[in-house]
């Protein structure tokens, strides 16, 4: 990007998210540790089977390598989406923007469909779960990418767990749009708040380094010791005022960890952003900040929802490939429905920043069982999931039915092909059914009363 002139760059880079309901879409992401299949260790990046050795693979499937060095440490598609690498090598899909749940969550699928085809050709298998549930901190490789020594030699700065962050956990995560400044706020509001009753639906990391942890979400506890000053449930978000400019202040002064000029990263953890702008670095005063780095810094803040061009849900484990659907059809049956995001809204309004922080809290170790006010956690869970199922249908509805037997089509097309716009080989869609309704895959998430 060029260079940011004044803060009102910054506000006008998130600003640009908004969009008419029209042009909404859904953005999926979803982490798995991959593990050798003789020796169940986690994967290293060199050999075979190994973390390069996966992506060299999966470039038959029309992707596109992302190179820092000599490494391979990512692969894009000309048709939208991106494979990444976590920083012990958990394998990342980040899903394109699509229009409906049925094709998100053919990309996951066709996705996951590859990977275990490469995999089992090196000996390879993969898992998804919150948090590794074997390995040990050392056993775990570090990518070669430059961001993450910065990371690991910042982490134990700030933080008690941030290693095991970086390590040994794995997420499942939608990125969802607004209409408006002030439909990101009511969506920001709704989205924390309720970001704990989400983690209670999907938690699935139980165990470490071979044994019970004492948790249902272990990944969610690791979270509430790893940088406060990047994380966590973002009280200012509830204030009078909150707005594009708002979060940009809170960014504005979260530590950076890095700038990347020449193929190179630049160190500058601790250091914030409006030092960075004020060329006030030392040694970096020269350096003219640039809207990529502000994109670059915008990635390294972590609370439980975040802002960029859109909302991002952050709040669920990694866990079964059957449960990877069923997080964004939660969260856009609630957001994409104005009904729905009032209703849910109504339950979160009177909340105080206690009681969220305190939700957050106990979630990870009690899980549905968190008591809440005079209720606890299974009720509110069970009332979020009866909002979104009504969200669904009325987006479901509102598309019409004619559309919403064509997304069904895309979704289970019996291997039909998306041809490459290059010519290379063709994307091929999973064999398996899907479900015909949106609010079908919710099912996984059924509770007893």
């Amino acid at each position: 990007g060029g260079p940011i002139t004044s803060k009102a760059d910054l506000i006008g880079s998130i600003a640009k998210g908004v969009k008419p309901k029209s042009e909404w879409r859904i953005g999926t992401e979803h982490e798995k540790f991959g593990y050798d299949l003789k020796t169940l260790a986690p994967l290293p990046y060199e050999g075979k089977p190994g973390i390069r050795a996966m992506l060299e693979g999966l470039q038959r499937f029309g992707w596109d390598p992302i190179n820092e060095g000599a490494n391979i440490i990512g692969l894009k598609h000309a048709g939208g989406g991106a494979i990444s690498l976590e920083p012990g090598g958990q394998l990342e899909l980040s899903g394109a923007p699509l229009k409906s749940i049925h094709e998100t969550c053919a990309e996951s699928n066709e996705h996951l469909d590859q990977v275990s085809q490469v995999a089992k050709e090196i000996g390879a298998g993969f898992l998804g779960l919150g948090y590794h549930p074997t390995a040990r901190l050392d056993d775990v490789p570090v990518m070669p990418k430059g961001r993450y020594g910065i990371m690991k030699n910042y982490m134990p700065r700030v933080g008690g767990l941030g290693l095991e962050m970086m390590f040994r956990t794995c997420t499942i995560q939608v990125n969802l749009d607004f209409s408006s400044e002030a439909d990101m706020v009511k969506k920001f509001r709704v989205g924390l708040a309720l970001q704990p009753i989400a983690t209670a639906l999907f938690a699935a990391s139980p165990f470490r380094e071979g044994r019970p942890n004492g948790f249902l979400s272990y990944r969610s506890h690791v979270w509430t010791d790893v940088d406060n000053a990047r994380s966590g449930m973002l009280p200012f978000v509830f204030e009078d005022g909150m707005s594009f400019e708002r979060y940009v202040d809170y960014a504005l002064d979260v530590p950076m960890y890095f700038i990347y000029r020449d193929g190179k990263y630049l160190n500058t953890a601790g250091q914030s952003f409006r030092d960075f702008m004020a060329r006030k670095l030392p040694g970096l005063e020269k350096i003219e900040p640039t809207m990529s780095d502000w994109a670059d810094h915008l990635t390294t803040i972590f609370p439980e929802v975040r802002l960029k061009q859109f909302l991002e849900m952050r709040g669920a484990d990694g866990g079964l490939w059957r449960r990877i659907c069923a997080l964004p059809a939660l969260w856009t049956g609630i957001y994409y429905d104005g009904t729905a995001l009032d209703g849910a809204w109504d339950i979160v309004k009177d909340w105080t920043d206690e009681e969220r922080s305190a939700l957050r809290e106990a979630v990870p170790k009690l899980g549905l069982k968190t008591p809440f006010r005079n209720t606890n956690v299974h009720a509110i869970a069970r009332h979020m999931l009866e909002i979104s199922r009504a969200g669904l249908r009325a987006r479901a509805n509102g598309l019409g039915r004619r559309h919403r037997r064509r997304l069904h089509r895309t979704a289970v097309p019996n291997r039909r092909k998306r041809q490459d716009p290059r010519g290379r080989p063709p994307r091929t869609f999973p064999r398996r059914l899907g479900p015909r309704r949106d609010e079908d895959f919710l099912g996984v998430l059924v509770l007893t009363r």
